[in-house]
């Protein structure tokens, strides 16, 4: 289960943009040559969230269809098949993959600096002079 490992991943590459924010969301981009089971990433992102202190934070994911440019007929097709990527126009094996193997996070969603509340800096001190 690799989708583990890429939400630990996803926590490190958030978490020092953010800063002292509340991450509500994190968008993806996912090809689907990745051979990332979606709902098998959302639960571990749900574990690792909670884990890490972002419970709440939700994944939005913009799954990438696989497109190829073909060298012999010179076209670039979606690729429809889930067992091959050759050309479907001439069946071709001679092809370039444009798309499908993304993951990157793509943005954050995160709460705004209350800059108006006061910053609790811990117990008042004075300084008595004597």
């Amino acid at each position: 289960m690799h989708e583990l490992s890429l939400c630990h991943a996803i926590v490190e590459v958030v978490r020092p943009h953010a800063g002292v924010r509340r991450i509500d969301t994190v968008h993806l981009r996912v090809g689907v040559l990745r051979q990332v089971v979606p709902e098998t990433l959302t639960f571990c992102w749900d574990i690792v969230a909670a884990q890490e202190d972002l419970g709440g934070a939700a994944l939005d994911i913009d799954w990438v269809e696989v497109t190829v440019a073909c060298a012999d007929c010179t076209t670039t097709s979606p690729i429809t098949s889930r067992f091959s990527i050759a050309c479907p126009g001439c069946g071709s094996a001679r092809v370039e993959v444009l798309t499908g193997e993304e993951f990157l996070v793509t943005s954050i969603d995160v709460a705004a600096l209350d800059v108006a509340a006061p910053v609790d800096d811990g117990p008042a001190r004075t300084h008595e002079r004597g």
